[in-house]
């Protein structure tokens, strides 16, 4: 490990405080913290309690009043509809005070709770630095939920006000947003007053009701809106993400320690300067979008790209290429099914070749386990540093990874490396004792968490000590499975439900998906568990194939390197060959999905899929599939 990182780290470690009151420094607050930690009884911490600040002043105002207001502060790239539209620091920052005004007027302040429904556009952006700028609280829904979910979310957050758009679009298909809104406030117990929708003109008719406002006739432009300053540990968004009971958990977002821990992200994980082209390849619904689409270039200073696109077919497997060309763009994020799919449409890159990628200087990967082969692949045809990095809607900011601005250690394939300063990662065995060398474990992180990481649930304090606090007593659980190994490299094997037991030997899905996806004939896969009477699980694989060969031989060579690598135990049931498989919107495969089809039992479709007729492909592939 270099020696500026582990400087770093083990200050974090030893004395959190002392080393987030220096981080903290670095922003312009309303009223400066007098103390970096409260630790809380059940182990949640809060940081910086008694400062004062607002989040959207730091992303936009501090900027422009130290001259840098004609600086581009936002690209919004739009493939799909053919659309390239820039703000500067300056133009951004009246594009909110003119959102901002408007909700002030509509009655939203401080405390009030709004959701924003929106495809991948500007008004997304502003949408969420608007509620931040008055103090209300922002949740984020995903474009593409349907309206039982989006109905789920409103009864939860209770929302004052809905920020939507007529329509989306989807590669080449529009999508209605404002018929699933009135579906989704029709199935809600909670009502909201106001329906602001933002009119692209792709819809055709937009029905507008009586609590419907068209966005341009909200809006007061001109308007100038003071920062409302809020608390440190005041709410600044709440993300729901997918829980294990059904009922999606609002994870709660604080202005302080979010605001700290996302500019020293940009700075020391990805070497970000002010002014340098920094691009996040995800969705604003996610919280890639939250953290590194909105708000920590803004926080940094630097210039974030909004896509509104693919990595393929808008128009083609050169899209990502191009956008890093034409807006200079220097570090990347992306997850690896944007590269395999990229990967799978020009093997060679050989589109890769008409853009002029000199200026570029890290891909970063997450969102998913990236196997070797796809880092590897990415960093030949890149011939930059490609680096696979970890964290979770939690953490809202990476807990593992590599360190572009304390410079780089070797990137070992599979591995996502090493602590970020402030998080004490630990890997436990399931007696509660720290694991070995090579010894799979879970992955928990030491109390206290850093800034930025979640502290609470929306509403529900229980659910959030019994799901990260209880099950590893002093740690936050993550609910994923790994081990480091003798060099310090941390290796995440999946989520704990995806080890399997086979026979009474745990056996890594995750490990066996690296294994297949290294030959050359696979372009992706996904293994997961089956009921088998005799052993318990056995594995299955399905397999996208690179070509229209003899898959029959492919299969025998698949099968026959799992029982090289791990050994017989690990024996695949069966390999099929599938065109797809199914996905959720951010790209991680549906595994639970998968193995209830391959087990003939009843399932739910998730909310989160991206293309539900790929579960009818699939389940006429596999039932009947009992061993």
């Amino acid at each position: 490990m270099n020696t500026q990182y582990l400087t770093a780290f083990e200050r974090s470690i030893a004395d959190p405080e002392g080393f987030w009151m220096d981080e903290a420094q670095e922003l312009s607050w309303m009223v400066p913290p007098s103390r970096a930690l409260d630790r809380l009884p059940n182990g949640a911490s809060q940081w910086f309690p008694d400062g004062m600040l607002n989040t959207s002043a730091l992303c936009l105002d501090v900027h422009v009043a130290a001259g840098r207001g004609d600086q581009l502060a936002l690209i919004y790239d739009s493939p799909v509809t053919g659309v390239v539209r820039k703000y500067t620091y300056s133009e951004l920052l009246a594009e909110v005070n003119a959102l901002a005004a408007g909700l002030s007027a509509a009655g939203v302040g401080k405390g009030d709770t709004a959701i924003i429904y929106m495809p991948m556009i500007p008004e997304a952006a502003i949408a969420m630095l608007a509620c931040a700028r008055i103090g209300a609280v922002h949740s984020v829904v995903f474009g593409g939920f349907a309206p039982r979910e989006l109905a789920i979310r409103m009864d939860d957050a209770r929302p004052k006000v809905i920020l939507t758009a007529d329509a989306g679009v989807e590669v080449q298909r529009v999508i209605d947003y404002k018929p699933l809104v009135d579906e989704a406030i029709a199935h809600a117990q909670h009502q909201p007053e106001r329906v602001v929708v933002f009119h692209r003109g792709l819809a055709g008719t937009c029905q507008m009701g009586a609590r419907d406002i068209r966005w341009d006739d909200f809006v007061q432009a001109g308007a100038e809106v003071p920062p409302t300053p809020v608390g440190s540990n005041d709410p600044l968004y709440i993300l729901y993400t997918s829980g294990t009971t059904g009922l999606p958990k609002g994870i709660v977002r604080e202005n302080g320690g979010h605001a700290v821990a996302l500019r020293y992200s940009m700075e020391h994980i990805y070497g970000i300067q002010p002014g340098e082209v920094f691009w996040a390849a995800s969705d604003v619904g996610w919280v890639v979008g939250h953290s590194y689409i909105v708000y920590a270039p803004l926080l940094r200073g630097a210039t974030t790209v909004l896509f509104e696109g693919k990595p393929i077919k808008t128009p083609d497997a050169s899209t990502f290429w191009r956008v890093i060309a034409e807006h200079r763009v220097v570090t990347m994020f992306t997850a690896p099914t944007a590269i395999r799919a990229i990967r799978k449409e020009d093997p060679q890159a050989e589109l890769l070749q008409a853009f002029d990628l000199r200026h570029f200087r890290a891909q970063f990967l997450a969102g998913e386990r990236c196997d070797a082969d796809t880092l590897n692949w990415t960093r030949d045809v890149l011939q930059v540093p490609v680096i696979d990095h970890w964290w979770q809607t939690e953490s809202g900011w990476p807990m593992l990874g590599q360190c572009l601005g304390y410079g780089l250690d070797a990137v070992k394939p599979g591995s996502a490396s090493f602590p970020i300063p402030g998080y004490d990662v630990r890997i436990v065995t399931a007696e509660g004792a720290e694991a070995a060398p090579g010894e799979e474990g879970l992955v928990c992180v030491k109390l206290p968490l850093p800034p930025g990481a979640l502290a609470d649930l929306w509403n529900n304090t229980e659910r959030f000590e019994q799901g990260y606090l209880t099950p590893v007593p002093g740690h936050y659980f993550s609910g994923d499975g790994g081990y480091r190994d003798a060099d310090g490299y941390v290796f995440i094997t999946g989520r704990v439900d995806d080890v399997i037991n086979v026979a009474g030997h745990r056996l890594s899905t995750a490990e066996m998906e690296e294994i297949l996806a290294a030959h050359p004939g696979v372009a992706e896969c996904a293994c997961f568990g089956v009921h088998c009477d005799l052993k318990g699980q056995v594995p299955m694989a399905l397999v996208v194939p690179t070509g229209s060969g003899d898959f029959e031989a492919l299969a025998t060579e698949l099968k026959a390197a799992i029982r090289h690598e791990i050994g017989a135990i690990a024996s695949l049931k069966a390999v099929v060959a599938v065109e797809r498989l199914p996905k959720t919107r951010s790209g991680k495969i549906l595994r639970k999905t998968l193995r209830a089809i391959a087990d003939g039992v009843e399932y739910k479709v998730p909310s989160t899929i991206d293309d539900p007729t790929i579960l009818t492909e699939i389940e006429q592939t596999l039932q009947p599939s009992q061993p």
